[in-house]
């Protein structure tokens, strides 16, 4: 069954393009969310596996709660606040939350070990 993740904006989905293999779809609402856009994004889903991943910040909860009515079957993923959006999480902590929403073998693991030999 394919796998979209919605994000708000491209760089969000750039970030997350080089951590998710090509075949899970990141589509986009662009920051903002209208009945047409809405109906675009649910026929492109239909019944598929879907998963939501915002800003922890007002507009990004706003399009959250706008998402979960349209996707109520949808798993959450969240960055942590202070972080500057999606496209500002760091990559250690965007993997830990793909695995946490059981994204595993979908991952693309950049090498960190330079990074944990320390």
């Amino acid at each position: 069954m394919p796998i979209h993740v919605i994000v708000e904006g491209k760089n969000d989905r750039s970030k997350l393009r080089r951590l998710l293999q090509p075949d899970i779809s990141i589509l986009c609402t662009y920051g903002t969310l209208n009945s047409m856009k809405l109906e675009k994004l649910r026929k492109q889903i239909k019944y598929d596996e879907v998963y939501l991943f915002m800003d922890n910040d007002s507009s990004g909860k706003r399009i959250r709660g706008e998402l979960r009515d349209t996707f109520p079957d949808a798993e959450h993923i969240y960055t942590r606040r202070g972080y500057a959006g999606v496209e500002g999480t760091p990559d250690e902590y965007l993997i830990a939350q793909l695995e946490k929403a059981g994204l595993d073998e979908y991952i693309i693991y950049p090498d960190f070990t330079s990074h944990f030999d320390k």
